[in-house]
């Protein structure tokens, strides 16, 4: 069900849920003349609820709009969201749309105020990662009168459009996966957690599918900073110092797991035999290591291409099709998870 706001939110709506004037609740969102603050708080609190984003635009054009995509990813630095956005700007090039990117560093406060500085151009649509967001950040979402597709997600309930994979299934293929191959005794590790929303769906799926198969998860680590091989490498003697018999390591991305797997070919432990491991995310950059990391691809630059599309279509005023885009990422199993 889409719950979204049928009209655009006007300064009278944030008058009459305040209990201010419109021109008490102008003054507060230019910053201008004398307002108090329990006023500026009823105000503000106003806002936050109903998603009220002011309209930047110069008077003459107040009812239009401009011909930009807002495109909101939590990184730079994490190396899927580059590919997404090659894939957003290829299918707008030929539309006249261009994307304008805001970055949230995976922090919802952030989240919100990108939101709002670029809700307040009124950009002809948004396509932002996630499906998990502040309560404040929804609001703008459903207030926005515009297309919004939330991308890389599809395990929840999108405010309006959502395209990605199911991570949940991506985590459980994986753990069956393993499990198929004989492995018993397997270790979780992964970066950004809990605020990378994906990440953590993806534990969850791996926990569901070894618990299936009658095994317990044998150890876990999680760590609050950025992927790096340093970091992998770190984890991955952390855990077999902990625990001495795991015989495979799941890594939340491609970039740790290669970190993992530099560190156990330095021990001399035999991969996929002894150790096996799989990482996510099918980054090509790696295809250089020692061994081919086990991954999953997860369908980063169709990704893009399909949330842009149905931005464009639904800008043109054609039918976008389905609301919810489920892609289907498939398992390389690489020379690091071993075939019988």
């Amino acid at each position: 069900m889409n719950r979204r706001q049928k009209r655009p939110l006007t300064l009278r709506d944030v008058s009459e849920a305040s209990g201010v004037s419109e021109m008490t609740v102008s003054r507060v969102l230019r910053d201008r003349g004398e307002v108090s603050e329990a006023t500026r708080d009823r105000v503000m609190r106003a806002v936050r609820a109903l998603g009220y984003v002011p309209n930047r635009i110069a008077g003459g054009l107040a009812s239009q709009r401009v011909n930009l995509v807002a495109v909101i990813i939590p990184s730079f630095g994490n190396l899927v969201f580059p590919e997404v956005l090659a894939g957003i700007s290829e299918e707008l090039e030929a539309t006249g749309l261009q994307p304008v990117v805001g970055v949230t560093g995976y922090l919802p406060e952030k989240e919100e105020r990108v939101l709002y500085e670029m809700l307040s151009w009124r950009p002809s649509g948004v396509i932002v990662a996630g499906l998990e967001h502040s309560e404040p950040a929804r609001a703008m979402l459903r207030a926005a009168h515009m297309p919004v597709v939330e991308i890389m997600d599809t395990d929840g309930d999108p405010v309006d459009a959502a395209v990605g994979i199911s991570h949940r299934r991506a985590g459980r293929e994986m753990g069956r996966a393993i499990l198929a191959e004989g492995y018993r005794r397997i270790g979780f590790l992964g970066t950004k957690m809990p605020l990378d929303h994906r990440a953590r769906k993806r534990f969850e799926g791996l926990v569901e599918a070894l618990a299936k198969g009658g095994v317990e998860l044998a150890d876990h680590a999680f760590y609050s900073g950025g992927s790096a091989l340093a970091k992998g490498r770190e984890m991955t003697r952390d855990m077999l110092e902990r625990t001495p018999d795991v015989d495979f390591l799941y890594y939340s991305n491609d970039l740790i797991a290669a970190g993992g797997l530099l560190w156990l070919l330095e021990q001399g432990i035999e991969i996929p035999g002894r150790v096996g491991l799989a990482g996510f995310n099918g980054l090509n950059l790696l295809q250089g290591l020692p061994r081919r990391i086990a991954t999953m691809d997860a369908c980063r630059r169709e990704i893009g291409q399909r949330a842009a599309r149905i931005v464009a279509a639904r800008v043109a005023g054609c039918d976008a099709g389905d609301r919810v885009v489920t892609l289907m990422p498939t398992i390389d199993y690489g020379d690091t998870l071993r075939r019988r």
